[in-house]
């Protein structure tokens, strides 16, 4: 009897709460492309390849005392909050994970973008690159020299207690800011964020690290276009909001 005690007492046990998980487990493996991109904002095929971008840091694997959450749903999970902005609790009940599984996946999702994903998918062009995303925006837009248009966006976030007052922004929320510039496909090719809401755009950009290269003049292209007897060279186009500069034009409401 002693000896059937302590195997049962050492012996290792899987624990969690059970949850509903039909949606994710029943439902969502029968959408249609349409409705991938309306749920999720992107196709099962994108869905697929960023699983495999993330694996190295996002895969978890079974212990003793508990299974994990699998990569696809992990990867889902994340993709569900920053797509839709529902609560966490929210999001738990639909995947059938707990609150603190939802935060950690996001989380973990967006150090892994950050780390794995950032430095492949959005970098800034060299000077052949420069020249391409120019001759495409002339021929779909019209814009001669112009290689991209910036602007900033604002992330809602909750109130942090320090210097919260900072984060108020124009809007009447508390926010940070993320600016970027996108080619004439509008696809990234400069991100630069976490600033208070409270910033005006044009001070955003000062702080920036697009301003310091730009104002150097060693990385934006030096080659000119005579438009109407104009040497015009290659600029980025932003609002009213931006300081004009030789490298940035700005439109006039």
């Amino acid at each position: 009897m002693y000896h059937i005690l302590q195997s049962r007492r050492h012996r290792p046990s899987v624990w969690t709460f059970n949850r509903a998980s039909e949606w994710w487990g029943v439902i969502v493996p029968g959408f249609t492309n349409t409705q991938w991109l309306e749920n999720f904002r992107m196709s099962e095929e994108t869905f697929i390849y960023l699983c495999n971008k993330l694996r190295p840091a996002m895969e978890r694997r079974d212990t003793n005392f508990r299974v994990c959450v699998p990569l696809k749903k992990r990867v889902a999970i994340a993709l569900w909050k920053l797509a839709t902005g529902s609560e966490y609790r929210s999001v738990g009940h639909l995947f059938g994970a707990s609150i603190s599984t939802v935060c950690r996946c996001v989380r973990e999702f967006c150090a892994a973008a950050e780390t794995l994903l950032i430095p492949e998918q959005i970098r800034f062009p060299d000077q052949e690159r420069f020249k391409e995303m120019a001759a495409y925006i002339e021929n779909r837009w019209g814009l001669p020299q112009c290689i991209g248009a910036i602007d900033g966006s604002h992330i809602p976030i909750i109130a942090p207690q320090d210097y919260h007052c900072d984060y108020f922004n124009r809007k009447g929320w508390h926010s940070i800011i993320l600016q970027g510039v996108v080619d004439g496909k509008g696809l990234f090719w400069n991100v630069f964020t976490g600033l208070p809401g409270s910033l005006h755009d044009a001070r955003v950009l000062r702080l920036s690290t697009l301003w310091e290269v730009a104002s150097r003049g060693n990385h934006i292209p030096a080659s000119t276009k005579n438009i109407a007897g104009v040497n015009v060279g290659c600029y980025i186009l932003g609002d009213s909001a931006y300081p004009l500069q030789n490298w940035l034009l700005k439109t006039i409401h």
